[in-house]
Order: C-alpha cells, then sequence, then structure tokens
C-alpha cells in the first residue's frame, strides 16, 4: 500500500514539474513577443551572441583538433548568451516602464536579488511620496521615493527616529530619481550590492527584530507596483533568469 502511494506521489511530482516547467515556458515566449515588438535589436542581439560563441568555442576545437566534439558545448552556450542577452533587455524593458511611477521604487526592491529584509512603506505622505527601509549587510539602507524635496524630509526624519535604536549601525540615504546624487531605478541593485558590508547574518537578523517594534509613519498607501502591465513582465524576467 505504502508503494502505491508513493509511486502515485512520485507521478504527481513529475506531472506538476512538467506542468510548472510549461508553464515557465510559455512566460519566456510570450515574453519574447512582447519585447520584440517594440525591441527591434533584439533578434540581431541573441542571433549575434550566439554565432560568436558558437564559432569561437568551435574555432577553439579546431586549433586543438576537436572541433566537431566541442560544437553541441558551443551551441549550448551560445543558447546560454542568447537567453542573457534576452534577459537583460527585457529587464532594461520593465525598468523603462516603471521609472518614474508612484510604487516603483517598492516594486524594484520587491525584487533584489540577494540576502535583503525589505519594510515597504515606513514613511510616506498624501501626494505618495515614500520611503522604504531596507536591511542587509550594509546595515540600514532607507530608499525614498517622489519628490525630491518631500522625499528628503521624509529620510532625515525617519533616519532620526531609527538613530536610537541601531546605535552604531550604518544608515545609508539613497534617493531614487536621475538628477544629481540620485540613484536611477534600473541601478539600484548595483548601487546596494557595492555598499560596504559590514553587518554579519546573524546582526542582521538581530537588527531586523529591533526595528520590527517600530510602526510606519506617513499617509496613503503606496501602490504594490508601477503598474499592473509589469506584473506580466516581471514574471517573465524571474522565469528567463531561472532559465
Amino acid at each position: 500500500m505504502a508503494g502505491k502511494q508513493d509511486k502515485e506521489a512520485a507521478k504527481q511530482a513529475k506531472r506538476a514539474k512538467r506542468a510548472a516547467s510549461k508553464e515557465r515556458r510559455g512566460q519566456i515566449f510570450q515574453a519574447f513577443k512582447m519585447q520584440r515588438k517594440e525591441d527591434k535589436a533584439l533578434i540581431p542581439w541573441m542571433l549575434g551572441s550566439f554565432l560568436v560563441v558558437v564559432g569561437l568555442v568551435f574555432g577553439l576545437g579546431w586549433l586543438i583538433g576537436i572541433q566537431w566534439w566541442l560544437l553541441p558545448i558551443g551551441i549550448m552556450l551560445g543558447a546560454l548568451a542568447a537567453m542573457i542577452i534576452f534577459g537583460r533587455r527585457v529587464q532594461r524593458t520593465v525598468y523603462g516602464r516603471a521609472e518614474g511611477q508612484p510604487g516603483a521604487a517598492a516594486w524594484a526592491l520587491d525584487n533584489l536579488r540577494g540576502r535583503w529584509k525589505v519594510t515597504q512603506t515606513v514613511a510616506a505622505t498624501t501626494q505618495l511620496d515614500a520611503v522604504h527601509r531596507v536591511l542587509g549587510g550594509p546595515g540600514v539602507v532607507l530608499v525614498g521615493e517622489g519628490s525630491p524635496h518631500r522625499v528628503r524630509n521624509l529620510l532625515t526624519q525617519e533616519k532620526k527616529r531609527i538613530a536610537r535604536l541601531v546605535g552604531e549601525t550604518p544608515i545609508y540615504e539613497v534617493q531614487i530619481g536621475n538628477e544629481e546624487g540620485q540613484v536611477p531605478l534600473r541601478k539600484l541593485q548595483n548601487h546596494l550590492m557595492k555598499l560596504p558590508r559590514n553587518l554579519k547574518p546573524k546582526q542582521v537578523d538581530a537588527l531586523e527584530t529591533k526595528l520590527s517594534a517600530l510602526g510606519n509613519r506617513g499617509g496613503a498607501a503606496m501602490p504594490k507596483g508601477p503598474a499592473p502591465q509589469n506584473a506580466k513582465m516581471r514574471n517573465v524576467q524571474r522565469s528567463a533568469r531561472r532559465r
């Protein structure tokens, strides 16, 4: 009886895995069609990267006399390079659509890669300006979006509010935007990664516990994303990275 149950569970797991794989392929194909419509250079870039990688691997194999053995490897690496190009161009399109919209920073923080602990909208105004709190290796990072002068005041107030709780833990301030001293939305991940690593994971956990007692301040709730149409692109972007 137990053996039959195990076999049935294994079959269900295989079916679920095939269904998930099919869904990811469908998302990628849908994204490809969407991206191709507005990105005329997509196919040339993907095809060019594929041919260059295959050519390099084949040429290396030709030099040592095993070109036909290396050709399948070159094809796989070329396909991988084309998928990386595709993912990067989709990412650029998604961030380009999101930039400047209320909730864009919150959406970008929700898609951070790595061990970051994000608390969205710890402070806000009724004009949809907001400050989000990010905890990680650098310490505390306050990310503001909205009108520069209002966000600056929000950041200053929030920094004062948490400074007494975090002691000597570094607090960084980031304003999202394209003006001098601001960080463009598409560069937020890289900016955070370049900050110095001051805390270990256990210290970050302790810091999160300490700050969780703080309530949120401010007015209107921020939208969960910059635009409804970006949700589909975001899922595709994640699928492309997994591929």
